[in-house]
């Protein structure tokens, strides 16, 4: 199934039909059309990406695609398990700071509520970006600070629950990476994410509205010596380089796309 396809009418007063414009129906008023973007049944076809933007197999893709509610139902489960583990944390904010606070669940959220509107004929281009850039930026930042801070960690988190934190966090950033099949990542929608991570990165480290940074708990002090710099400074560099890193990529993958539809080769 091709996104952009066109239907050209037998007869001289019906419009081209052309995936993602407007239509001229009988009467001759317009109705906007959505791009197909395929079913777990009859999947999108894969665009030709390079591989630093589409690095997962295809059939793997194909996989995670058909079997999309079992990729939900985990997503869901592991946002359950993070708003828990965040329990503690909660009660240290204010109340209306709690959506800047569980960056993780939210990310799988965002991830799950993308996937189940994509399998429900209604893809939301707002939660895909969201869950691109969420699933790469946590996905990644919490492996690095697990290893990063791993003396404290290891002090009262048990090898297997480190082991599974690590990887599957991991395993969110790979996900990540299927959403391009279900989304082009129309420009507002990137800047909606834009803007919301942004503000995540500024509450979690460095303009705290009510006094407390909201940043996933560390094992040490924000102000602990670590290296050359703290502890908090050393966690606000990866979650800043992580921050741009997949801003880029979904940018990057929006103008891939863009490009091949725009020549035709999609």
């Amino acid at each position: 199934m091709n996104r952009g396809t066109a239907e050209v009418g037998s007869d001289a007063d019906e419009s081209d039909t052309i995936a993602g414009t407007d239509v001229a129906d009988g009467d001759g008023e317009s109705t906007p059309t959505n791009p197909p973007r395929g079913t777990p049944t009859d999947l999108p076809d894969r665009d030709p990406l390079p591989a630093w933007l589409a690095p997962l197999p295809a059939w793997l893709e194909a996989f995670a695609l058909r079997y999309v509610w079992l990729i939900v139902a985990i997503n869901l489960g592991g946002t359950a398990f993070g708003f828990w583990y965040y329990r503690h944390q909660f009660a240290r904010i204010t109340p209306e700071l709690w959506a800047f606070v569980p960056d993780s669940p939210a990310a799988t959220l965002f991830v799950a509520l993308a996937l189940a509107a994509w399998a429900l004929g209604r893809p939301n281009d707002y939660l895909s970006s969201l869950a691109f850039v969420g699933n790469i930026k946590l996905g990644l930042w919490t492996p690095y600070v697990l290893v990063a801070f791993a003396p404290g960690f290891l002090e009262y988190t048990p090898w297997p629950m480190f082991l599974f934190l690590f990887w599957s966090h991991v395993a969110m950033s790979l996900q990540a990476f299927l959403l391009y099949r279900i989304s082009d990542f129309p420009l507002r929608a990137v800047g909606f994410a834009t803007a919301w991570y942004t503000v995540d990165l500024l509450f979690d480290y460095f303009v705290p509205p009510t006094g407390n940074v909201t940043h996933t708990s560390l094992p040490f002090a924000d102000s602990v010596p670590w290296f050359t710099s703290t502890v908090l400074q050393v966690a606000a560099a990866g979650a800043v380089v992580l921050t741009v890193v997949p801003l880029f990529l979904l940018l990057a993958t929006r103008a891939e796309k863009a490009e091949r539809d725009a020549l035709g080769w999609g």
